[in-house]
């Protein structure tokens, strides 16, 4: 027996209405709901779920309750609706209608059976939902096609779908260094079968491509110079177009790289505090739930952006099959991919505790997860110490140093505690990528054009170069006027 309060406010919980899902608030077409009836039907059966759903006495937009005088119970024509819509209806769908008060206010709840074998059918004409709208799949031929190959085939999935015929020859190496390298041997006869990488008729299947030695997926990490992707893009790290479980470990090691340890002596009294970038376990469960979860089907590959104040980490595909909303947010863990998260599990890279989203909102706030209907993001932003604004509290100002020679590093002194200033100097590496990339570009540069690139002052741009001249990554030729830049190494770059 459905519980039709809790069902009703995990519908509206969700951020948008599905191919499943719509909301209504008074209106009510007798014909129209049968097309609706159908629509939903079929688009449960395309997202793989058992049953769609119509609420009457919400808001489309907000999922506000605002309440219903709809009737179900209605004379049509002489007949009660239900049977109209019943009797019109093709195959016979057994659609439920109930109705309960929420807030006090009443909704209707139609819950409607996914299409079963073949399309279902209003007055003999199947419809279908684009987005949130009703259309006649007459219109879709693709759909109609996909539609069909689902009731005929089931959902696909990674598993059940091949890989495209170019990607046949595949090979597995990496694969089985990787599980060597985890203390699992991989037997060659079985392991295709153990690790289902092929399809009912033996061919390769899209998680064999992405567990292959070579694919055309692109993984990468994409650095930006500001705090949007409308700024510079200056540095594009590549990991992917091998085995997905490499280009994770390297991407994770790339976080890892990044997450520089900051001196916090704000309000210091004896020691100082270490605080990271960022939190890196954080970081790691978001990584993990964009790999496993993704929607692969598409061989579209999760997508990392880098900004000098947060790091964003889109996954395709939005949320799960039967995954509501409050489950996601407490852990209730349902594979997108249960085949390839039960790889992530043997080889110890996940686990199934569902700790992984509860761990990000517990750094983080539920705010740093975004869910859309086609993709999830999840938001790790930068805690960047900066020595030169911190409150000083009740300690009391003894001196404050601000002229300083150049290449040293500029001290607050508060009641013999040492401060280090670095002036706003970017903590994460994608200033000095950035300035590697300029001077890389244009090697007369001078350092107010580079102040003026990455938007900071001179004092700040002379710092950043500075570091760099001091690992040994660049230097400069020649006088300040007339001189020219060079770049030493890009072993250090980034670090």
């Amino acid at each position: 027996m459905i519980n039709i309060i809790d069902t009703v406010t995990n519908l509206i919980s969700l951020p948008h209405e599905y191919e499943w899902l719509d909301f209504k608030e008074n209106w009510f077409s007798k014909d129209e709901i049968g097309e609706y009836i159908s629509a939903i039907s079929n688009g449960a059966a395309l997202s793989g779920r058992e049953y769609g759903y119509m609420v009457w006495g919400v808001n489309d937009k907000t999922h506000e309750i605002t309440g219903t005088t709809v009737n179900f119970d209605q004379d049509i024509e002489h007949e009660p609706c239900k049977h109209y819509l019943a009797r019109n209806l093709k195959p016979s769908v057994a659609f439920e209608v109930e109705e309960a008060e929420i807030d006090g206010k009443r909704v209707v709840l139609l819950t409607v059976p996914a299409a079963k074998s073949v399309p279902t059918k209003f007055m003999n004409q199947t419809f279908i939902r684009i987005g949130s709208s009703k259309e006649k799949i007459s219109k879709f031929p693709e759909w109609e096609i996909r539609l069909q190959n689902v009731l005929s085939n089931g959902i696909p999935t990674i598993v059940n779908t091949a890989a495209p015929d170019y990607a046949q020859d595949l090979t597995f190496e990496k694969l089985f260094l990787y599980y060597g390298a985890k203390g699992i041997a991989l037997r060659q006869s079985t392991f295709k079968k153990t690790l289902k990488l092929q399809t009912a008729d033996g061919r390769y299947n899209i998680m064999a491509l992405l567990l292959a030695d070579s694919n055309d997926i692109p993984i990468r990490v994409s650095v930006f110079s500001g705090k949007s992707k409308a700024d510079t893009l200056f540095s594009v790290k590549e990991y992917g177009n091998s085995c997905i479980l490499y280009a994770m470990d390297k991407i994770l090691e790339y976080g890892d790289a990044i997450n520089i340890i900051q001196a916090d002596e704000r309000g210091r009294i004896s020691e100082r505090k270490d605080v990271p970038l960022f939190d890196y376990e954080a970081f790691h469960e978001a990584i993990l739930n964009a790999f496993i979860h993704n929607k692969w089907l598409a061989m579209n590959a999760p997508m990392i952006s880098v900004f000098t104040d947060r790091i964003e980490i889109l996954s395709h595909g939005g949320l799960g099959m039967d995954q509501d909303l409050e489950g996601f947010y407490n852990g209730v863990s349902i594979p997108v991919n249960e085949a390839l998260a039960s790889i992530f599990l043997q080889l110890r890279l996940s686990e199934r505790s569902g700790r992984g989203v509860p761990k990000i909102v517990e750094a983080y706030g539920r705010s740093a997860i975004r869910i859309e209907k086609n993709f999830i993001v999840i938001t790790i932003p930068f805690n960047k110490i900066d020595a030169a604004s911190f409150e000083m509290g009740d300690v009391q100002e003894k001196t404050v140093e601000k002229n300083y020679p150049e290449n040293e590093k500029s001290t607050v002194k508060v009641d013999d505690v040492t401060v280090n200033d670095t002036a706003n100097v970017m903590v994460n590496v994608a200033v000095n990528d950035m300035v590697i990339k300029i001077i890389r570009e244009n090697p007369d540069i001078n350092v107010m054009e580079i102040a003026k690139i990455i938007q900071k002052s001179e004092r700040q741009a002379r710092r950043i170069i500075s570091d760099l001249k001091n690992a040994g990554i660049i230097k400069h030729i020649g006088a300040d006027k007339n001189g020219h830049w060079e770049i030493i190494t890009e072993e250090n770059e980034a670090k």
